[in-house]
């Protein structure tokens, strides 16, 4: 089973799933990032472009020619998982074959709808037996990314 971390209370969902990825990627850390709605996932992809003034995070969506030696991968379709990379949740729903994945990462805002579904999320992942974790991240200014 996997590890599943919920990190809630993020003044901006997106800006603070970027902070994540990019920390990843220094980290030298691949991720890959799944929701099944494709223009947040493109609005997701150019906020990555912008991430911070000196930063590069290397992405491509997973059909494109490059994936298999880019360390962020974005897609709509159902995850797979890649050596050592974790997944970063940004669908409503849990990702179908989630449990093939050593780490999960979940972004929570302090949206009452994405709070309500991050609730279903974690029941969903607790009957299947995953470890679940919870961090509260509402104290962090949204800001913007370090160089």
């Amino acid at each position: 089973m996997a590890r599943i971390d919920f990190a809630f209370g993020a003044a901006d969902r997106l800006r603070a799933a970027c902070e994540v990825v990019r920390k990843h990627y220094q980290a030298g850390h691949p991720v890959v990032v799944y929701s099944r709605d494709m223009p947040l996932l493109e609005r997701f992809d150019q906020m990555l472009w912008g991430v911070a003034a000196t930063a590069f995070v290397p992405h491509v969506f997973a059909d494109d020619p490059l994936a298999a030696q880019t360390p962020v991968l974005l897609t709509s379709a159902p995850p797979t998982a890649r050596p050592d990379a974790w997944l970063l949740n940004l669908d409503a729903d849990c990702p179908a074959g989630c449990e093939q994945f050593e780490r999960v990462l979940e972004i929570v805002s302090q949206d009452e709808e994405e709070t309500m579904a991050a609730r279903e999320r974690w029941k969903q992942y607790k009957a299947q037996g995953h470890e679940l974790h919870a961090h509260d991240i509402s104290g962090r200014a949204a800001r913007p990314a370090k160089p």
